[in-house]
């Protein structure tokens, strides 16, 4: 597979979020550790996270990819936001 194609498949509930390998290596190498498949390449893997709350992990995931969060967004949620990267 392409170093580029999204080949991670992160699902809450039944929404799937998708994600590069090498990113999550550089920015959430926590996250890269959960879904990391041996360096096999060309292998989607698929990792459930129940721990954290969808609209949160699609805040965290926004920022790993280098969005910044909207200033209210982040007042309104900011511990949840910082738990969930120190996790992850």
């Amino acid at each position: 597979a392409d170093e580029v194609e999204k080949d991670e498949q992160i699902a809450g509930g039944s929404t799937s979020f998708h994600a590069h390998t090498l990113i999550l290596e550089k920015c959430a190498p926590m996250l890269a550790d959960l879904v990391s498949n041996g360096g096999e390449k060309g292998v989607m893997i698929s990792v459930q996270v129940s721990d954290v709350q969808l609209d949160i992990f699609r805040h965290l995931l926004w920022y790993v990819y280098g969005g910044k969060i909207a200033e209210d967004t982040l007042k309104a949620h900011a511990k949840d936001i910082i738990d969930a990267a120190d996790k992850y």
